[in-house]
């Protein structure tokens, strides 16, 4: 049987395969998608950032985003986990950076869906529960696989590859180029609830980050029941626990004052979902008849909630490199280049950030809410996700001084050091 060929085939339905293959369709190419389930279907990372809206924007999406039900982000709400201080709030409108002043939270499902559509209506061909099999070639301006649809078997050709398979990174793992950052190994443990405390005002929609010397819980309201609530581990701690990892959670908030007062009146899902290991990289993100978006290129830690903003961010501008080099004539291998330094640069500065948050020093100074020549701004200015292409000076001279404080913070206690919390350590009948 002749292979079925398209211009590019993209691998993954998520956030960046569906903006990858809408904007090469909106620009005349033909495009191919190959998602492994089928939408609506569940998704964790449904907090948002200003620069995620916008990208919606300017995209053309405003309009189909406005129907679906979230919550309005103003910015996030951190606290020690024993409760003893009150809290400190990151608000968008402090960013050193112009732009959107607020973002959302929502579910995943109905999100991811309403992207595919936008896609399938450029004209792209979706082929949902669809598997990739194997790579058969990868070489400039010709690629192979063989794929699975209602168990038949058929071989797919294209001159370029998209690879936004999310965590799977199929071409990564083609490659042996997928490396877990061994600083970063954690695991996520997660579910929907019901009857979540939350603030008044605008304090009801804000994430909230409740910080315990293991790690982190998550509070995103997704609607006026439901909140979605997790919990980020270090690997080892997660371990020394002892706790079957499907009970994890109910087992943390239960053992954390805050938590634990929040979720007073809060109906528990059975089980939490378990992921692990979620930091990684896929170097090179492009190269001879690929590009790597999103989640399959790269994955920061969800602390500050990239994951969306990055597979808008790194979908268009791959989606720009295939359009110059298919229809422009323009050299593959340069662009290919210059995407590489754009996701290596733009998810530097967000891994630096994740690294620092892990420090109690950052927690001293951060959650001070203040800080001398606007620093603490700067940070700000990256949580609302300002960093595409590059910050501009005016942040990028703060994060360094930023940077010296956090130094000088372990040394000399800059500010005062904050109680650490700590969910192993911590009496069982804290609650």
């Amino acid at each position: 049987m002749k292979p079925e060929h398209s211009e590019v085939l993209v691998i993954g339905g998520g956030p960046a395969g569906a903006t990858t293959a809408r904007e090469l369709a909106r620009s005349g190419l033909d495009v191919t998608l190959l998602e492994g389930s089928s939408h609506p279907r569940f998704h964790i990372g449904e907090s948002f950032l200003p620069r995620g809206l916008t990208d919606l924007k300017e995209l053309g999406l405003a309009d189909r985003l406005a129907t679906l039900p979230q919550v309005r982000k103003l910015g996030a709400e951190f606290l020690m986990g024993h409760g003893k201080e009150p809290p400190s709030y990151a608000w968008f409108s402090s960013s050193l950076v112009p732009g959107e002043q607020a973002a959302f939270h929502l579910e995943r499902a109905p999100f991811d869906k309403m992207l595919l559509d936008a896609a399938r209506e450029a004209g792209v061909k979706v082929l949902e529960n669809t598997r990739v099999l194997k790579i058969l070639r990868l070489e400039e301006g010709l690629v192979a696989l063989t794929a699975e649809r209602n168990g038949t078997a058929r071989e797919l050709t294209a001159h370029t590859l998209v690879d936004a398979s999310g965590q799977a990174t199929v071409l990564g793992k083609h490659l042996g180029i997928r490396k877990v950052l061994p600083d970063l190994k954690k695991v996520a443990y997660y579910g929907h609830f019901r009857g979540v405390y939350r603030g008044p005002g605008d304090l009801a929609g804000v994430i909230t980050v409740v910080l315990c010397k293991e790690g982190w819980f998550w509070i995103i309201p997704l609607d006026e029941e439901r909140t979605s609530l997790g919990l980020v581990l270090n690997e080892a701690s997660a371990r020394q626990t002892g706790v079957a990892a499907k009970n994890l959670l109910k087992w943390a908030i239960e053992r954390c004052p805050v938590m634990a007062e929040r979720c007073r009146n809060a109906e528990f899902p059975e089980t939490n979902v378990v992921s692990a290991d979620f930091s990684y990289g896929c170097r090179p993100f492009a190269g001879p008849g690929y590009f790597m978006v999103g989640d399959a290129a790269t994955f920061v830690d969800p602390v500050f909630s990239t994951g969306v903003c990055l597979s808008l961010a790194t979908g268009r501008q791959a989606a720009a490199a295939i359009y110059k080099i298919l229809r422009q004539g323009h050299e593959a291998a340069p662009l290919q280049e210059a995407y590489r330094h754009y996701v290596e640069d733009t998810t530097a500065i967000f891994f630096r950030l994740v690294r620092q948050f892990y420090e109690p020093a950052f927690r001293d100074l951060f959650l001070t809410e203040k800080g001398p020549f606007s620093v603490h701004k700067a940070v700000i200015s990256v949580l609302c996700g300002h960093v595409f292409p590059r910050p501009p000076f005016s942040v990028r001279w703060r994060l360094h001084l930023f940077t010296l404080f956090l130094k000088l913070q372990k040394r000399f206690a800059l500010v005062p050091r904050r109680e650490e919390f700590s969910l192993i350590e911590t009496r069982a009948d804290v609650s």
